[in-house]
């Protein structure tokens, strides 16, 4: 995992892109505070840049630096629910601009993946996870699902669970209000 590790990071540093295995399906990924290599994302996936992508970070202190506001609720949340959870933020801040939508919200999860979380902590910022298929196509639950085409346009593809068959799905996703009020938007 270190060589991957290694690798990775300086794809990222250099404002590249990735395709990585994460704690739900695989993704394409790149430093989420650069503008450019988000912008790459956008490009390989032929995604309208109207349409918001997730964020991970690797611990829940972190969330401090991209949310202007977190309400008390937000913890408890993600400690009670076990599957995958990113929670819609309000206020984001310190992010590529085009990552932001237009209400000035973001989608982030804290990640349990110990390569995604040992990245992140590497590269000392957050990085995109957007699901490793074309925009409007099914997302692959596993590696051997996604399309040549997607893995030719990435900068670098971690080689790590290539071979695993385990079928994985995307996380539940909420949308939680200042108030502490929250919508579930994708179970």
């Amino acid at each position: 995992m270190e060589e991957e590790l290694k690798n990775a990071l300086k794809v990222l540093l250099k404002g590249g892109t990735i395709l990585y295995p994460t704690d739900t399906i695989w993704g394409i990924g790149c430093d989420a505070t650069n503008a450019k290599a988000v912008n790459k994302i956008f490009t390989i996936k032929n995604r309208a840049e109207t349409k918001s992508m997730i964020i991970l970070l690797a611990d829940f202190d972190q969330l401090q630096h991209y949310v202007k506001e977190i309400p008390p609720i937000a913890k408890d949340l993600i400690q009670s629910i076990d599957k995958p959870l990113t929670i819609i933020y309000n206020g984001a801040k310190n992010l590529a601009p085009n990552l932001i939508a237009k209400d000035g919200t973001i989608a982030i999860r804290i990640v349990k993946h110990d390569f995604c979380r040992s990245l992140i902590q590497l590269l000392g910022k957050p990085i995109v996870s957007t699901s490793a298929n074309f925009s409007g196509q099914e997302s692959p639950h596993f590696f051997a699902h996604i399309q040549s085409g997607v893995k030719a346009k990435v900068n670098y593809i971690v080689n790590l669970e290539q071979a695993d068959k385990q079928v994985k799905m995307a996380s539940t996703i909420i949308k939680l209000e200042k108030s502490g009020k929250y919508t579930i938007i994708r179970e």
